[in-house]
C-alpha cells in the first residue's frame, strides 16, 4: 500500500493572524469609505445639489423635477426622462479675475475633455469672438439669460464627479448637480414631432404662458414639448443647505420635493408610425433621384393623428447632450437634405392632380358645372385667341374624349380640369382675392395653417389676384431697394415675381394644383378628410389625453372642428364616386395600385412639375366612415418621385394594409403616366 503524504500547514501564528486581521480592516475600511463617498456623491449630491458657491455658509437650492413622459395611443413610452449629473457652471460665483477664470477653464476642460481651442464663438447683440468651448457656452448664456447656470457636460462619469466635489476651492463656480435628460428609446421614429427641451432664457422669462416658473427652468422649445409644456413640465423642489467653508454640504435647513410633470398621450400609432417610414423610404429608395418625402394618417372624422411621418429623419437622442457645430450643421444643410424639417407641416409644394377635387367641388357649387355636363376632352385645351392664344395638353397628350365630372376625375383628364380653372376665374378688378376656386380651396383649409399642435406650421400659399399684386409690389421695392428693402441697393431682378398682373392661365394652373399654389401634406389631408366626412374640416392633433403616471386622465385632447362646408349631397356623392372608381376601377390612375385592395378606397394620384428637377409623386385617399369603422385618410409626398402612382401610390397602400391588416403587405408600383 501506498501511503500519500501528510497535508501539512505551518500554523497560524497570533501574530500572524493579528496582522491578517490588521490588513483586512483596513482594506475593508477604506471600501467602505470609497463605497460611501461615491453613494453620497451619485445619490445624495444629486437630490441635494452640492455647492454652487463657497463664500455662502447656507445656500437655497432648485431640485430638478423630472418632465412627464409621452406616450403612443396604446400606451408606448416614446419620450421619457432619465436622471444624470451634469456639471454646471454658475457665472455669478466665477472669479472676477480674467486670468484666474480662464486658468478655471482650462483646467476644467482638461478635465472634462473638453477641447481649449478657440473657433468662432457667435453671442447674441454681440460680434462673434474666437473663444474654446467652455468660456463660449458661458459667453453665449449669459448674453440670453445672466443669472442661470451653464451646462457644459451632462452624464459624467462617478470618477469626475468625485474630483470635482473634492477640489471644490479649486473650481469656484463649478457644480455637480443632478439634472433629467429626454430619453427617445425608439430613436428616429417620429423623430420630428416630439421638439426639444432647454433653459428658458431673457425674452421667454417675460412671456404670460411662463408666468410664476423659476427663471432656471428647463421647458419645451419646440414641438410637443413646447404646445403642452406646462403639462410636461414637473414642478421644482427645493432645498436649503448647510455647507462648510469648502462648500461641501452638511446638512439640510429645509426640503420640499419635486413635483414630476404628468404624461401626455397621443393619438399616434407607433406600429402604423414605422410602417409608414418604412414605407415612405421604400418609395424613395426606389425612385432615384428622390432623397425625402412625408406622410399623413389621420381620422377623417375627429382630426385624430395616426402617423405622420418626415424623411430624412434623425435620433433625438443626440440632444439630449452638448451636440458639436459640425454635427448641428450636417442636420441643417442641403447635402443631408435637412432631416430637422417635419417635412408634413413645414414643406409646401403643387399638389399636382389631387387638387382637382377641390377644383371639381368649387366649379359644382359656384354653378360653373353640373353633373349633367360633358367636356369633349381633345387631347388640348386652348385659351385665347391668335398670337395670344395658350394651348395646354393632357399627360403624354392623351385624348379622352367625352367626360363628365366622374369620369374626368376617374381617369384624371388635366384638359377637363383646365376648363374648369376657365369657368371658374374672376375679374380679378372685382374680385381681388379670386373667384370661386379660390372661396373653395379657402374653405378647405388651402393657404392657412390647419391649427395642429405643433408649432411653426406653414399656411402654404393660395395664389389669387390680391397676391399676385403683393407679389408684384415686393419684386418692385427689392429692385428699387425701398420698402423692407431701403438700404440694402437696387436689383436688377430679386426673382420674387416676374412683374404680370393676373390672368386666366393663373387659375387654369391651379385647377390642376400647378402654377404658384404651395400645399403642405397635412393642409391636403384635411381637405381629402372634409370630403371623406362630408364636409366639416377637422381640426387634426396629435395629443390625446394627459395622464397622472398610473393613467388616470386629468384632460382629453379633443379640439372642435375649425369649420363646415357646405356641399350639396349629390355634387358629394359624385366627386366620391369619381375617387373610388379612380383607385379601382379598370381605367383609373391608380387601379393597378388598389384594384385588389380588400378595403373601399377613394383615392387620386398626383404629379407636379418642378422646373429643373424631377416631378414630384403625390397620393391622396380615404377609406370613408360608411366603408369602415376604423375610417382613415392618408396623403403621401414623394420628392422627385416621380408620376404619382409610381412612388406616393404603393406607399399609400402599404400604410392602409398596415392599418387595417397589420401587415404593410407588397409595395405596388403603378404605371399610370397622368399628372
Amino acid at each position: 500500500m501506498i501511503q500519500l503524504p501528510e497535508d501539512r500547514r505551518p500554523p497560524l501564528t497570533p501574530q500572524l493572524a493579528l496582522r491578517v486581521a490588521v490588513l483586512g480592516s483596513f482594506a475593508l475600511a477604506m471600501f467602505a469609505i470609497v463605497f460611501f463617498r461615491l453613494w453620497f456623491l451619485q445619490v445624495l449630491s444629486g437630490d441635494q445639489y452640492i455647492a454652487q458657491a463657497q463664500q455662502n455658509q447656507v445656500r437655497n437650492l432648485a431640485i430638478a423635477a423630472p418632465r412627464g413622459d409621452i406616450i403612443d395611443r396604446n400606451g408606448q413610452v416614446l419620450v421619457t426622462s432619465k436622471r444624470a449629473m451634469a456639471v454646471q457652471i454658475s457665472p455669478n460665483d466665477l472669479p472676477r479675475d480674467q486670468g484666474a477664470q480662464r486658468a478655471l477653464f482650462r483646467n476644467l476642460a482638461g478635465v472634462l475633455g473638453i477641447s481649449t481651442k478657440p473657433g468662432r464663438c457667435p453671442v447674441a447683440g454681440k460680434p462673434a469672438r474666437q473663444l474654446a468651448q467652455i468660456p463660449c457656452d458661458v459667453a453665449q448664456q449669459e448674453a440670453l439669460l445672466p443669472y442661470a447656470n451653464v451646462t457644459v457636460k451632462t452624464d459624467v462619469s462617478p470618477a469626475v464627479q468625485y474630483f470635482l466635489a473634492e477640489r471644490q476651492d479649486e473650481f469656484p463656480g463649478v457644480n455637480v448637480e443632478q439634472v433629467y435628460l429626454r430619453s427617445y428609446p425608439l430613436t428616429t421614429l417620429a423623430a420630428q414631432l416630439f421638439g426639444t427641451v432647454g433653459p428658458i432664457d431673457r425674452q421667454e422669462v417675460h412671456e404670460l404662458r411662463y408666468h410664476g416658473i423659476p427663471q432656471t427652468a428647463i421647458i419645451g422649445k419646440t414641438g410637443l414639448e413646447w404646445n403642452y409644456d406646462s403639462w410636461l413640465r414637473g414642478e421644482d423642489g427645493t432645498a436649503q443647505i448647510q455647507v462648510d467653508s469648502l462648500g461641501r454640504f452638511t446638512g439640510y435647513l429645509s426640503r420640499t420635493s419635486p413635483t414630476p410633470g404628468h404624461n401626455l398621450k397621443l393619438s399616434l400609432d407607433v406600429n402604423l408610425q414605422r410602417a409608414g417610414q418604412q414605407a415612405l423610404q421604400h418609395a424613395i429608395d426606389s425612385n432615384p433621384p428622390s432623397n425625402g418625402g412625408a406622410f399623413v394618417a389621420m381620422n377623417p372624422v375627429n382630426g385624430e393623428v395616426y402617423a405622420m411621418g418626415s424623411l430624412p429623419t434623425f435620433d433625438p437622442n443626440i440632444f439630449t447632450k452638448t451636440i458639436s457645430k459640425a454635427t448641428y450643421q450636417q442636420l441643417n444643410n442641403p447635402a443631408s437634405n435637412f432631416p430637422l424639417i417635419n417635412r408634413a407641416i413645414q414643406s409646401a409644394g403643387p399638389t399636382g392632380s389631387t387638387f382637382k377635387p377641390i377644383t371639381a367641388t368649387a366649379a359644382l357649387e359656384s354653378g360653373a358645372w353640373s353633373l349633367a355636363n360633358t367636356f369633349d376632352d381633345t387631347g388640348q385645351f386652348c385659351v385665347g385667341s391668335g398670337p395670344a392664344q395658350q394651348c395646354r395638353h393632357n399627360a403624354g397628350n392623351a385624348v379622352d374624349g367625352q367626360l363628365d365630372l366622374v369620369s374626368a376625375i376617374r381617369v384624371s383628364s388635366d384638359d377637363f380640369f383646365y376648363n374648369l380653372g376657365d369657368l371658374t376665374n374672376a375679374d380679378p378688378t372685382v374680385h381681388p382675392n379670386g373667384g370661386a376656386l379660390q372661396q373653395w380651396a379657402r374653405a378647405f383649409g388651402i393657404g392657412r395653417p390647419t391649427g395642429i399642435d405643433l408649432r411653426d406650421e406653414l399656411p402654404g400659399t393660395l395664389p389669387s389676384p390680391r397676391w399676385r399684386a403683393g407679389r408684384d409690389t415686393l419684386e418692385l421695392e427689392c429692385e428699387q431697394g425701398t420698402g423692407p428693402f431701403a438700404g440694402k441697393g437696387r436689383h436688377a431682378n430679386c426673382g420674387i415675381a416676374d412683374g404680370r398682373p393676373w390672368s386666366v392661365g393663373d387659375n387654369i394652373s391651379l385647377a390642376v394644383g400647378q402654377g404658384d399654389v404651395q400645399v403642405t401634406p397635412l393642409q391636403l389631408a384635411v381637405a381629402y378628410s372634409a370630403i371623406a366626412n362630408g364636409g366639416t374640416v377637422v381640426r387634426p392633433h396629435l395629443g390625446l389625453d394627459v395622464e397622472q403616471p398610473d393613467g388616470t386622465v386629468l384632460q382629453r385632447i379633443d379640439p372642435p372642428a375649425a369649420r363646415h362646408v357646405p356641399i350639396d349631397a349629390s355634387d358629394l356623392d359624385a366627386i366620391r364616386t369619381g375617387l373610388h372608381d379612380a383607385a379601382q376601377s379598370a381605367g383609373g390612375t391608380s387601379d393597378d395600385v388598389f384594384g385588389n385592395f380588400p378595403e373601399q378606397v377613394y383615392g387620386k394620384t398626383g404629379t407636379a412639375q418642378y422646373t429643373g428637377q424631377q416631378d414630384y409623386s403625390w397620393y391622396a385617399c380615404f377609406v370613408p366612415p360608411g366603408a369602415s369603422s376604423t375610417p382613415i385618410v392618408v396623403v403621401v409626398w414623394v420628392e422627385q418621385g416621380g408620376f404619382g402612382a409610381q412612388a406616393a401610390a404603393p406607399a399609400a397602400r402599404q400604410i392602409l394594409s398596415d392599418w387595417f391588416f397589420g401587415k404593410p403587405g407588397p409595395f405596388v408600383a403603378g404605371s399610370s403616366k397622368t399628372l
